[in-house]
């Protein structure tokens, strides 16, 4: 086991370097997990100096439907997802053997094979590296929250008060930035495993080679007569569960909502006719508004330059 996971870190850390020829998968064992939280602290700990540091008062929204979303208060929420926790334990009642048993699910992004995210952006903030993981650039992000809709388990969370639509029509351009597990993408490309995955004392999730990690997902589900959901979920994805009992039950044993993704059958988005056409009508609308935000961003810089920061003001604004 400890060659194999030595052998997935190198291969992980080619694959976030652009070299690897394949995108990179998770599995997460759920038979193994005892709901300790370890991963989901090491993930805070590891990402916090990406959390969002919003300016308030924040700027009345027009129309006033749109709502703040304001989570910079309740950073200390662990049992859902939100903008300052990218990781929780999901736990689900099921039967096995006769015998009610809880079941912890570490939930997270599933970073999609092909992602809607990623696709339908229209500004360009989603990216999906070469090893497969998505992420959001935050010096982007309007916060319009397109990412939340067309994600199949709602998982990307906005926080108000946050990003470049500050600096563009603050009462009228988006409402914030949009946040996400981003798969520790800059431990990756040092070589290093996600922090969840070094923080686990079961060695819950193992990381690899896209096609390596379902050949194990299959292995162990046929050795337990198991169960497997992302291998096809959405057109497949990159995070993949083995359970023992089916997902259908662990669906109904669970609680599910805003924050709290479903293990549901999940068809594939971007084949709907209609979202392929909305990726070919927005990618060129992506680069204008990645291009322009990056220019303005440009602008900011030049305009500061010389000029000594001030620490409070620099906190209100992603780096």
């Amino acid at each position: 086991m400890a060659a194999a996971c030595g052998l997935a870190v190198s291969r992980g850390a080619e694959a976030a370097a652009g070299n690897g020829n394949e995108q990179l998968a998770t599995l997460i064992d759920i038979r193994k997990c005892v709901g300790c939280e370890a991963c989901v602290m090491a993930c805070q700990e590891t990402n916090g100096h990406k959390y969002p540091q919003p300016e308030k008062p924040y700027p009345k929204m027009h129309p006033s439907r749109v709502k703040v979303s304001d989570w910079s208060d309740r950073q200390d929420v662990t049992d859902r997802l939100t903008p300052y926790n990218w990781l929780f334990i999901q736990h689900a009642t099921v039967i096995i053997d006769g015998e009610e048993t809880e079941l912890n699910i570490p939930r997270r992004c599933m970073h999609c094979v092909n992602p809607p995210c990623v696709k339908l952006c229209p500004w360009g903030a989603a990216r999906q590296e070469p090893n497969g993981l998505s992420r959001f650039d935050p010096e982007i992000c309007l916060g319009g929250n397109k990412c939340g809709e067309v994600c199949p388990w709602d998982v990307p969370q906005r926080q108000t008060g946050v990003g470049l639509y500050l600096d563009l029509l603050p009462s009228l351009a988006g409402n914030g930035v949009m946040y996400k597990c981003d798969r520790c993408y800059d431990r990756l490309a040092q070589g290093e495993l996600p922090a969840c995955i070094e923080a686990c004392p079961e060695g819950v999730q193992t990381i690899g080679p896209r096609s390596e990690i379902l050949a194990e997902a299959r292995r162990i589900a046929d050795e337990i007569g198991g169960h497997i959901y992302g291998a096809e979920e959405n057109g497949g994805t990159n995070t993949i569960y083995v359970s023992p009992v089916p997902f259908e039950e662990i669906n109904q044993g669970s609680e599910y909502g805003p924050g709290r993704p479903h293990m549901a059958p999940v068809a594939d988005q971007m084949k709907q006719g209609n979202r392929l056409a909305a990726a070919m009508i927005v990618a060129p609308l992506a680069g204008v508004g990645a291009a322009i935000s990056r220019m303005m961003r440009a602008a900011q810089t030049s305009e500061t330059e010389g000029t000594p920061s001030d620490p409070d003001s620099d906190q209100g604004r992603p780096s």
